[in-house]
């Protein structure tokens, strides 16, 4: 089932991102195109997913959440553009491909992952891209901007940065990866959630232990593919958490407990939804693809 939702929500969300990507003046032809590869060269569009799949959850019309869905990509290909510099990550590939740095050069990488961060937020204010009322539009784009923001994805990435070489216990590196990975995830399914226009306070809550759940247990198998599987698989560097001596699961608990933890993850995110009924069953397969993926 999951495999015929993700290809059907993959190819909604890459022909509404494909349309963002037209230069309005020749001279952007080259930022343009930057943008564009940053993005649309592959991904498995997780987060969009998760934004179609809670508006669906909710009974919501799917195209309601096209916005949402494009913004949340934006976001996070921009961060995975910056990530990517030599004064980040210092990676050579992404999707099994070169990262845009190296595919175009440094400066233009950088105004890339700029321009599709402000992208994001003209999508999500666009009320043709996002047809909710003013009130709810307002509301999504503080909840966007909070997760990508230091109180969210930015905060995780200068916590991970200075973190390098240091030892972390678990509550630390649990901070560490709610605020990098976590913030993200929890914001698609919100937005989603948003963008049904049937959201209350009892669904949000749900939703939110839903996807506190799976945005920590993305970054456990993240942390647990670093160390099992391999460059061709990934389609990035195999091993650079080691290399780096960054912290990870693996190596505070053993991978066999990172393991067990990332279960133990998934299950929690099932039981949040138990207040749902089979609309909300691509989530529940969302929470099982995310513990088993091997990329």
């Amino acid at each position: 089932m999951i495999k015929a939702y993700q290809s059907r929500c993959q190819e909604r969300v890459d022909s509404a991102l494909e349309s963002l990507f037209q230069p309005p003046r020749a001279e952007l032809e080259r930022l343009y195109q930057a943008m564009r590869y940053s993005v649309m060269n592959g991904g498995k569009r997780v987060r969009p997913l998760l934004v179609y799949a809670a508006c669906e959850a909710l009974q919501g019309e799917i195209e309601r959440a096209d916005g949402a869905a494009c913004a949340v990509e934006l976001i996070h290909a921009y961060s995975l553009v910056h990530d990517d510099l030599p004064a980040m990550d210092d990676d050579d590939l992404r999707r099994g491909q070169p990262t845009t740095h190296k595919a175009f050069d440094e400066a233009t990488a950088i105004l890339a992952g700029d321009g599709l961060q402000s992208l994001a937020f003209e999508v999500l204010a666009d009320r043709r891209r996002n047809p909710q009322n003013a009130e709810v539009r307002l509301q999504m784009l503080s909840t966007l901007g909070n997760a990508a923001g230091p109180a969210g994805m930015v905060g995780g990435q200068a916590i991970d940065l200075g973190s390098v070489g240091q030892k972390l216990d678990r509550a630390a590196l649990e901070t560490m990866h709610r605020h990098k990975t976590g913030a993200l995830i929890e914001a698609s399914v919100l937005l989603g959630a948003l963008a049904s226009g049937q959201a209350d306070d009892l669904s949000l809550k749900a939703l939110q232990q839903y996807s506190r759940a799976i945005g920590l247990a993305f970054q456990v198998q993240d942390d647990i593919l670093d160390v099992e599987s391999d460059t061709a698989t990934l389609g990035k560097t195999q091993g650079k958490d080691e290399a780096h001596d960054k912290p990870t699961y693996p190596a505070l608990l053993g991978l066999d407990a990172a393991k067990d933890y990332a279960l133990e993850l998934r299950d929690q995110a099932l039981h949040a939804l138990r207040l749902f009924g089979d609309s909300a069953e691509p989530l529940r397969e969302l929470a099982r693809y995310i513990v088993e993926r091997r990329n």
